[in-house]
């Protein structure tokens, strides 16, 4: 409960004294009672006044038109707020008081209450005490003492309470009587705020009438602008009429005028219609005769293909009679034909080079003529311009080159021009000889032709009338103008280039995001390659392109077009979607419209913010291709007149289609070209030269011809004897030769008189579609024999496609009898199996044939061949039965047949058959191997082995055999296991199969038994095992324990127990602890010891400790997998060898090749300098146990081992070995005895991931030292964390200490794959000591622990001010004076500093809402901001007032006191803040000022603290003091305690100080002196020293005692008057009041209680 007394007793002295003062001025003596004109109270409110233009004055009394004074509604206003505050006060008062009568109730209740409890709790401990019950005795002595205490605590409050509500009730009381004092105030306030309120409404009126006014002015300024804007209106639509009426007219004239236009128009378009269907006719006639005549000119060239084929096969035939004949006569045919052709060749390129001659004459005369014409018109033109004539050429429309080209083709069809081609020019222009096939010209149709065009000229115009006179030449628009070549001149290219360069510098920018620069491609598009296949003339394809945007940001698309090469026929369509963002795609069309058929390849570029980027584009033809199966074909051997056939697949994987031939009897024309006779470059030549005859090509491209190049024996060749018979007929002068191929109808075979054994079958058709296929039949039709061989080739009719060969060979014998297989082949036979075959024997023999069966000596125990004789058929088979039954004597018995190192048997077998000599042979292959297996070792001994556990051995099962073989194991124990598949499988041939014999024992005794392993065929094999079963005295609750994928530097953990479950001896009743069949085990308390292997990140706690029999003890298996020091200061070590250029070379590394240096330059250098002995990394290399753990580089490649980390597994086998006794009863020095046998085994499985989050800064630490961090203050470090797994992890983050200094900032609750943030831990420390606190930042895949360590350090700094109050003493008023302190920083940190006055901070008005200072009685000064200079400056100032002190360091620091003006209570407070934070000091600071310089100092306050805010003339001061000297009164209380026992006298101090001043004065010390010392005395006072004389700069204390004398009153307080006189500069007089009264010690008491 608050008091109070101290809230607001400084307040209610505030305000009595302010209320007082307004009482001794006089307040509500108005000068208008005194004798002044009244206020009237009401006003006339019917005053007449007009509303018109002219207001006509109300005539105001004169004593209304005075005002109040600004002061007289200050002091009017200080003394409402002042009663306010007392009427406050007392409500305050009252309510409080009803508030400590509510609480002394509530008291008394609670007292009662603890009463009756109290005794209730008496009673139950008497009635407990007789029932004996100590313990429920004790917890009620307990309860009795707490309601004790209580009681006391209640009764103590009870009377402090009393006692408050007492005090505040007498104050109460005293504050009614104040207020009853001050009616006389209160009226006179109530009749001051009536006058003013009277006065207020009478300047009301006034403003209302002048508002009145001010609005009739203002709605006769609106009527006036309502008027005008009417007028505006009335002329605005007036005006509008006659525009809309005009307008109307000249719509009409418009109407009239733009029909007779239309008419024009549409006449105009209708007489163009006409003229272009006319045009267009005429056009589609043309192409009709066109096609009339190619049709036409196909049927002449088919009809000459079929003369020459028949020409060239009567040319064939002549030549094989000539040849017939040469051979006749005994000459060389070859030779013969060799001569004759090259003299052809001859004769055909002497044609060809008079043709070339007489082409070149002509175009010599076609250049002349032409250079002479114009130099006839270059004369004609200059004479007319020298005569002075105007000449002009007659308006000729020249037609178009597309009209001109057609025109001329039109003139081809209709015979009317001849066409002019040559072989030299196509041989220049066309590369190829197959393609140089024209017809020629003779010289005199050349020259025909030349002058036809030097003569040609437009004598009739295409438009009728366009010659006329009266018409007009059209002037053709700027848009219909013809096209440019497509790219432009070479100038506009450049100029283009230009312009793009430099507008593509101010388009494409850098994209730099996150510190990187994107490099690249922008875009990625769906698909990579637009690819357009296997398409049509005509046609038009679409096709979709997805643009996805690859880069980081934000990224533009434009397209900037295709090449110009595709120009024509591919068209984009992309609308720019504008800014896109990282991913978002967009969709391209492409349309292809193929106009030619021919393969197109180009690029798409776009442009992007970032750069240009091109997308492929490809279209392709349909095309054949062409493949064989296979390019050989092996018939095998056969006996001669059987017929075998093989076929041979020709595949298309084209689009397109053609026909093919299949040609025999290749090798010939390989032979003839490969003859020495014949050189490449005469076959060369001869094919160049020679063409075929072509009609119109550039119409004719879309149909697919094929040319075959010619062999020398297809041309035609003159007999010796149709020369000599028949002169030789010159070749024409422009005949050409043809060659053409022949009709595709089938395939052609040609015939010869010797017929091959391998020929082509029957094909049922001769042309291969797109995606198909065909199958050539081959028949091999053995005649003699011996081997045969034939090759193919197959051509296709398309050019493109290249010729296919491929090759068939067969081998034909003759016998009589044979074999069919003459290899029987048994594969793979075992030792003592039965293998049976039929082997077939057939006959070409019209006649039966006796047949005998042999088999070879050495072999007739193993193999026999039933029946031994028999007969064969004519021309039938006989079967005969082989058994083969091998014995182990095989190797010895066959000798020379069998291979022991490769165990195969190669029998031959013979048949006798009668009436020939040369039997029959085949041969017996068998591959014969054993069929053991073998165990190893032979005997397993599994040793000690415990009931909990699982003992297991590894054998090894090996095959001997070299056929797989089945097995099993068979009869095997309940406590036996074999792995894997239960000792059942399969073992491959030779194979050596590891398999595991698991021991599981379960009972303790001596186990010895036999394994028992089966073979399909009924073989066995045994292996003998043994072991010893062993029952612990102690067992674990789980044997193994399989930890989940722990990340790296995370933790598991697993809880299981120890369990001691042997509790009896009685081996009948249940199994009870023993070796085998040994002595049991003891009972008793029993040890333990978990034996963990050397660097092995596991931890078990407990790992000792002793279990009582029947109990349990809880382990903690603790697995924290970590890299180890060896495995990081070995990458430390790679990582200083590639900084140095050094590689590691591999394990295993081939030889180098002689005179091969595998190393390059720059290693070898680097391994140089590493070799050299004085070599300052030499040591670095060979010694990494130097590297420090806490090292940059350490650290480093900690991190990079972490992010690389792989996935591990390991598995650890921790034994626990067992001892009887209880481990707390050894010595240290004395070990247990744990025995071998009684031993548990603890089966960790430990798989250890990459952690899925990481410290992705300060090198991957994890330990962040804050370092010294002062009290109070605050340090931050950021931690970046990443994702370094390939999906999405959300982050929890452990709860750190509430109360603790640290502090997570900004969590972040997830992070994407990749993905790194920044979390921010701050420390601040509340206290002098170090913190150490773990957050661990929890995922699903694991744990990232982070340790955070600070220090807090006490920012402490050291005071020379003692007491935090300064008192500068008195000082005379103008002057100035100084004092210094000095602060100490006595901490290690440097501490910023900053000192601040309170009077000089933005919060001192705080103060002002306050209760007074006055109404507390206890303390008189509480407020800190005292009297103020009247100038605006601070009293007080501070020099320096911020800085840095460093440790141990000390600041001086100087305070200076100047005031303007008297007063004796200038004060501030002063406030060291450190770090702009924490205020560590607190120091008052206290002066006085004086205009002379004497002072007494002493007695009880009767002045306020607070000045008033206004500022007192000086003048007035004087003219009221001017002849009376000022007295100032001192009161002092004196109490006198009175005791038992001695009392001492009351006393009081009084001090009289001279200051020391700078100023020139008279006197240099001052005198005081005290009237009335008789009478004092004799009131029993006693003052020393009654006068004296006081130095500058010093004080002197007079000392005032009191002792009551017999007479005194102890009920009236003794009041004596004195003076007291100070001389010095001036004379001042002090009126002493001493109040004396006697106190009781009982009263004193009470009050200090």
């Amino acid at each position: 409960m608050a008091d109070f007394r101290f809230q607001n007793k400084d307040d209610l002295t505030e305000t009595i004294s302010n209320l007082e003062e307004f009482k001794r001025d006089g307040f509500g003596e108005l000068q208008g009672e005194k004798g002044g004109d009244v206020i009237s109270k009401k006003v006339d409110e019917n005053a007449p006044f007009d509303f018109g233009w002219k207001y006509k004055k109300k005539r105001i009394p004169p004593n209304r038109k005075k005002k109040v004074t600004y002061k007289d509604r200050v002091r009017t206003l200080h003394l409402r707020r002042n009663i306010n505050n007392l009427d406050r006060i007392q409500e305050e008062k009252r309510f409080f008081v009803m508030k400590t009568k509510q609480d002394l109730d509530a008291c008394q209740q609670r007292i009662e209450s603890i009463q009756k409890q109290k005794v209730q709790v008496e009673t139950e401990i008497q009635m407990e005490k007789e029932a004996h019950n100590s313990a429920a005795v004790f917890c009620l002595q307990a309860m009795h003492q707490r309601l004790c205490t209580e009681l006391e605590h209640e009764k103590d409050l009870e009377t402090k309470i009393s006692s408050i509500l007492k005090e505040n009730e007498e104050n109460m009381w005293h504050i009614e009587i104040e207020e009853g004092k001050f009616s006389t105030l209160r009226e006179n306030l109530k009749e001051e705020e009536a006058k003013s309120a009277q006065l207020l409404q009478g300047q009301a009126e006034e403003r209302l009438i002048q508002a009145k006014m001010a609005a009739v002015r203002i709605e006769r300024n609106k009527n006036f602008r309502l008027q005008k804007a009417m007028e505006r209106e009335k002329n605005y639509r007036l005006h509008h009429q006659k525009v809309i009426s005009e307008a109307r007219k000249n719509h009409k004239i418009a109407i009239k005028f733009l029909r007779t236009t239309l008419a024009k128009v549409h006449k105009k378009e209708a007489k163009e219609e006409k003229k272009s269907q006319k045009y267009m006719k005429k056009r589609m006639d043309a192409v009709i005769t066109l096609k009339k005549h190619i049709t036409t000119n196909r049927e002449t060239l088919h009809k000459l293909r079929a003369w020459d084929q028949a020409k060239i096969r009567l040319i064939k035939k002549k030549e094989e009679a000539e040849k017939e004949v040469i051979a006749a006569q005994g000459g060389d045919a070859v030779k013969q034909t060799l001569q004759e052709k090259r003299s052809i060749e001859l004769d055909i390129r002497r044609q060809l080079f008079a043709e070339e001659q007489k082409f070149r004459r002509c175009e010599i005369v076609a250049r002349l003529l032409k250079e002479e014409a114009y130099d006839e018109k270059m004369k004609q033109r200059q004479l007319d311009l020298e005569s002075g004539k105007r000449w002009m050429i007659k308006a000729k429309k020249f037609p178009s080159l597309k009209e001109r080209t057609w025109d001329h083709f039109v003139d081809i069809c209709e015979g009317r021009v001849p066409v002019l081609t040559s072989v030299v020019d196509s041989q220049k222009h066309s590369p190829k000889p197959e393609r140089n096939r024209s017809l020629s010209v003779g010289s005199a149709e050349f020259a025909e032709l030349i002058n036809n065009q030097e003569e040609e000229t437009l004598t009739e115009p295409e438009i009728m009338g366009l010659w006329t006179e009266k018409y007009k030449p059209y002037k053709v628009p700027k848009d219909e103008v013809e096209r440019k070549p497509v790219g432009g001149t070479k100038m506009e290219q450049d100029i283009l280039a230009n312009t793009l360069e430099k507008l593509r510098s101010g388009i494409i920018h850098k994209q730099v995001v996150s510190g990187r620069e994107f490099k690249g491609c922008p875009f990625y598009s769906k698909p990579d390659l637009i690819h357009f296949k296997n398409f049509h003339v005509g046609k038009t394809y679409k096709k979709k392109m997805t643009l996805i945007n690859a880069s980081y940001t934000i990224n533009y698309c434009k397209l900037v077009g295709v090449e110009d090469h595709l120009k024509d026929f591919i068209t984009i369509h992309f609308d720019p979607p504008g800014p896109m963002s990282a991913g978002i795609s967009c969709e391209v069309l492409i349309t292809f419209k193929p106009m030619i058929n021919e393969d197109l390849e180009g690029n798409i570029t776009f442009l992007a913010q970032t750069g240009s980027f091109s997308i492929p584009l490809k279209c392709t033809t349909k095309k054949c291709v062409l493949s064989l199966d296979k390019e050989l074909i092996d018939f095998g051997t056969y006996v001669v007149g059987e017929i075998v056939s093989r076929t041979i697949t020709l595949e298309n994987h084209g689009a397109l289609g053609t026909k093919f031939q299949v040609h025999t009897n290749i090798e010939k024309c390989d032979m003839a070209v490969k003859s020495p006779n014949v050189t490449d470059s005469t076959l060369y030549s001869l094919d160049d030269k020679v063409t075929e005859e072509k009609t119109t090509p550039n119409l004719v491209d879309t149909q697919s011809e094929v040319y075959c190049p010619p062999s020398l024996d297809i041309i035609p060749v003159m007999s010796p004897r149709a020369s000599a018979g028949h002169p030789e007929e010159p070749y024409p002068e422009h005949a050409t030769i043809t060659i053409e191929e022949p009709p595709y109808e089938g395939v052609e075979i040609n015939p010869g008189e010797d017929q091959t054994e391998i020929k082509l079958g029957e094909i049922t058709t001769n042309e291969i579609g797109p995606f198909s296929s065909i199958k050539i039949p081959i028949i091999f039709t053995p005649i003699i024999p011996g081997s045969s061989e034939a090759k193919f080739q197959i051509t296709f009719k398309n050019s493109n496609c290249s010729p296919l060969h491929f090759t068939a060979v067969g081998l034909a014998i003759i016998v009589p009898v044979w074999v069919p297989k003459p290899n029987v082949d048994l594969k793979i036979c075992m030792y003592d199996r039965l293998y049976q075959d039929s082997v077939i024997i057939e006959t070409r023999s019209k006649a039966a044939l006796r047949l005998k069966f042999e088999v070879c000596k050495e072999l007739q125990k193993h193999i026999e061949l039933l029946p031994e004789t028999g007969y064969i058929q004519a021309q039938s088979s006989y079967s005969v039965q082989l058994k083969f039954l091998p014995r182990h004597s095989l190797p010895e018995d066959a000798g020379e047949y069998f291979d022991k190192d490769t165990r195969v048997l190669a029998a031959p077998m013979t048949i006798r058959v009668a009436d020939q000599k040369r039997p029959v042979i085949f041969t017996v292959h068998a591959v014969v191997t054993t069929s053991d297996l073998e165990i190893e070792p032979k005997e397993v001994d599994f040793g000690y082995c415990t009931i909990y556990e699982a003992v297991y051995t590894k054998i090894t099962l090996i095959n001997k055999s070299l056929l797989p073989q089945e097995f099993g194991f068979i009869s095997i124990p309940k406590y036996v296991d074999i792995q894997p598949n239960d000792g059942f499988g399969v073992i491959l041939p030779l194979q050596t199969l590891p398999l595991h014999v698991i021991f599981k024992p379960s009972k303790a005794k001596e186990y010895d038994f036999q394994l028992l392993c089966i073979t399909e065929i009924n073989r066995e094999f045994t292996l003998s095992c043994k072991a010893i079963g062993v029952y612990p005295p102690l067992e674990l609750s789980h044997y193994r324990v399989k930890f989940a994928a722990t990340a790296l530097f995370d933790m598991s953990t697993v809880t299981l127990y120890v369990i001691n479950s042997h509790t009896s001896m009685n081996s009948l009743t249940h199994a009870v602890p023993r070796l085998g069949s040994g002595e049991i085990a003891p009972m008793g308390p029993t040890s333990f010891e978990f034996l963990l292997p050397d660097n092995a990140p596991i931890m078990i706690i407990p790992s000792v400790g002793t279990v009582l029999p029947g109990k349990k003890c809880m382990i903690e298996v603790i697995f924290k997998p970590v890299l180890s020091e060896t495995t990081i200061k070995k990458e430390v070590v790679k990582m200083r060898n590639r900084k140095l250029g050094v590689q590691t070379a591999p394990k295993k590394e081939a030889p180098p090749k002689k005179g091969k240096i595998i190393m390059s330059a720059a290693p070898l250098k680097a391994a140089v300098r590493w070799l050299k002995p004085h070599s300052p990394h030499k040591k670095e290399r060979h010694k990494s146990e130097k590297i420090k753990t806490n090292s940059e580089e350490y650290l480093i490649a900690k991190a990079t081992l972490c992010r690389d980390f792989q996935k591990q597994f390991q598995k650890y086998v921790i034994p626990c070995v067992i001892a009887s006794g209880d481990i707390k009863d050894k010595k240290e020095t004395e070990p247990m005895n744990f025995s071998p046998y009684n031993t548990l085994y603890l089966e960790l499985y430990c798989p250890t991931v990459a952690p899925s989050i990481i410290v992705a800064s300060d090198n991957g630490k994890t330990v962040f030292n804050f370092g010294d961090i002062a009290v109070g203050h605050r340090g931050i470090k950021r931690i970046t964390i990443q994702n370094i797994c390939p999906e999405y992890l959300d982050l929890e983050f452990s709860i750190l200490d509430p109360y603790g200094p640290f502090i997570l900032l900004c969590p972040c609750r997830g992070l994407q794959p990749k993905e790194s943030k920044d979390i921010a831990v701050s420390f601040s420390p509340r206290e002098s000591n170090m913190f150490l606190e773990t957050l661990e930042i929890i995922t699903k895949k694991g744990t990232l622990t982070l340790s955070m360590l600070g220090k807090g350090v006490a920012s402490t700094i050291t005071c020379s001010i003692e007491g935090n109050v300064l008192n500068l003493g008195y000082v005379i008023v103008g002057e100035t004076t100084t004092s210094t302190f000095k602060l100490q920083n006595s901490s290690t940190l440097p501490i910023k500093y900053a000192i601040f006055l309170e009077s000089l901070s933005l919060m001192r008005n705080k103060e002002q809402l306050q209760l007074p200072g006055f109404v507390n009685n206890s303390e008189r000064r509480t407020n800190i901001i005292g009297t103020q200079n009247y100038n605006g400056h601070s009293v007080f100032s501070v020099s320096p007032v911020d800085g840095v002190i460093e440790p141990g360091k000390t600041q001086d620091f100087t305070l200076t006191f100047s005031p303007d003006h008297e007063s004796l209570y200038f004060s501030d407070m002063m406030k060291v803040v450190l770090f702009n934070k924490k205020i560590s000091h607190q120091i008052l600071l206290k002066g006085a000022a004086r205009e002379h310089m004497m002072f007494v100092e002493g007695g009880d306050p009767l002045d306020v603290t607070v000045e008033s805010l206004a500022v007192i003339a000086s003048s007035t001061v004087d003219e009221r003091w001017e002849d009376s000297e000022e007295i100032k009164s001192i009161i002092l209380t004196l109490e006198y305690i009175q005791l038992d026992s001695a009392s001492t006298p009351a006393t009081r101090e009084l001090q009289v100080g001279c200051i020391r001043t700078s100023q020139p004065t008279l006197k240099k010390s001052i005198d005081f002196s005290l009237d009335n010392l008789h009478l004092l005395q004799h009131k029993g006072f006693t003052v020393e020293p009654s006068r004296g004389i006081v130095e500058r700069g010093q004080t002197k204390t007079i000392n005032v005692s009191w002792v009551p004398t017999a007479d005194f009153d102890p009920d009236q307080p003794l009041v004596v008057t004195t003076s007291l006189v100070l001389r010095g500069d001036v004379k001042e007089t002090y009126r002493l009041v001493f109040i004396a009264h006697v106190v009781s010690e009982w009263i004193l008491g009470d009050s200090l209680r």
